[in-house]
């Protein structure tokens, strides 16, 4: 699978912004999909992860209450919906997803296949 994100950009304190994955492969819906975000000089975390489904969730503390991820396994794409952003939220947002990251699994090793990242900047 061959993933690539979009829709970052610049927003303000308190704003929405919605970021995309688009997934090139039909197995799309075989696997969990997950968002992660770094910034430069600091590791990739998690932010939050959507099952095959679309029925289980799992978000960061973070993010919990501000961010919602979803897909459509029919446009092979996975979304995440961010509001209230915060300046502490500016980071490249990557998407992710494979095989071994069941049980909407945290951990970045876990997932094999990721997109080229998308850079999301929110000003204060």
């Amino acid at each position: 699978v061959q993933l690539q994100a979009s829709g970052g950009g610049l927003v303000q304190a308190g704003g929405s912004l919605n970021v995309f994955c688009s997934a090139s492969s039909l197995i799309f819906s075989s696997y969990s999909m997950a968002w992660f975000r770094q910034v430069p000089g600091k590791e990739r975390d998690f932010v939050a992860a959507i099952n095959r489904s679309g029925v289980r969730k799992n978000y960061a503390d973070s993010v919990k209450g501000r961010f919602i991820i979803t897909r459509d396994n029919a446009k092979q794409t996975a979304y995440l919906q961010m509001s209230s952003l915060k300046p502490e939220d500016s980071a490249v947002y990557y998407c992710a997803t494979g095989p071994r990251a069941t049980h909407l699994a945290t951990n970045k090793d876990l997932y094999s296949q990721w997109g080229q990242g998308t850079l999301v900047t929110v000003s204060s």
